[in-house]
């Protein structure tokens, strides 16, 4: 059974992520949380093309992927699951946790590492913000975190089937939480609970250094709670508060996709880290 869900693994992350896609955009249409500055004409092309573009390389640079990387640590039995004797299911939840923690503390290094921060800028370059918003990084940003992601499973001996579960939920939780979409405040407490919800996430883009450097989680909302970095809302209200970062506020430069490539190559004053 699992050697025929991980034969079809790609189809499965193709599927979650065209299904989530698909939703996501249909509710932004129907009930949007804010009205756009630039608009989905203007930056939808340049940020697609960017997905594109990261898509290929990944491609290119590591056929195999996270899955093959955790195939290869059970063959060569490497890391924490591949030495333990535990149940196959508690390996794969503990795996999925721990990958999570993993993208938790990434992100907060991306955000405090100089030259990790030139390259996050282009995520939070986005004057706008919206499902295509969760899939906006630079190649260089996406290379390096496959590298980490793999550094994780071998260290853990992650199993296939959970690398698998881990990086469609994410996936599919990115485009979400990145959603312009409007979620009764009721139910975003609830929601929030466990998941990040999309009024949960647009504080960490917003303009303000400390909203900046808060809410890092990507999927579940409690290592944020459990390390201190959650900020409920944002100090001006979701439609009074300013996306992106202050040094990129021109339509341009935010948008178009050379001027994206060549962000962590320029220096604007007062955004050399995360936390300017």
């Amino acid at each position: 059974m699992q050697d025929t869900i991980l034969s079809q693994a790609s189809a499965i992350r193709l599927a979650v992520f065209l299904g989530v896609l698909t939703l996501m955009v249909a509710w932004e249409f129907i009930s949007p949380r804010r009205k756009q500055r630039l608009g989905r004409v203007r930056r939808w092309p340049h940020n697609i093309a960017l997905v594109v573009l990261d898509t290929l390389i990944v491609r290119l640079l590591f056929p195999a992927g996270a899955i093959g990387v955790a195939l290869f640590a059970r063959q060569q039995g490497l890391g924490l699951f591949n030495w333990l004797d535990v149940h196959p299911a508690l390996a794969i939840v503990c795996s999925m946790a721990l990958l999570d923690m993993a993208i938790y503390f990434q992100h907060i290094a991306f955000h405090i590492i100089p030259w990790c921060w030139r390259l996050h800028r282009v995520h939070h370059a986005d004057m706008d913000f919206d499902v295509t918003t969760g899939s906006r990084f630079h190649p260089v940003e996406i290379v390096l975190s496959m590298l980490i992601k793999f550094s994780v499973i071998l260290m853990i001996g992650a199993p296939a089937l959970a690398v698998l579960i881990f990086e469609a939920l994410l996936n599919g939780c990115a485009m979400f939480n990145h959603g312009n979409a409007k979620l009764p405040e009721g139910l975003d407490r609830w929601v929030r609970r466990v998941l990040v919800t999309p009024d949960m996430h647009r504080v960490h883009h917003s303009v303000l250094p400390h909203e900046t450097n808060s809410n890092y989680g990507f999927s579940v909302s409690w290592w944020d709670r459990l390390f201190g970095t959650y900020v409920a809302q944002p100090r001006d209200g979701h439609q009074g508060m300013t996306i992106g970062l202050d040094a990129y506020q021109d339509p341009d430069t935010s948008r178009r996709l050379d001027r994206m490539l060549i962000i962590p190559f320029t220096s604007p004053e007062g955004q050399e880290d995360g936390s300017a």
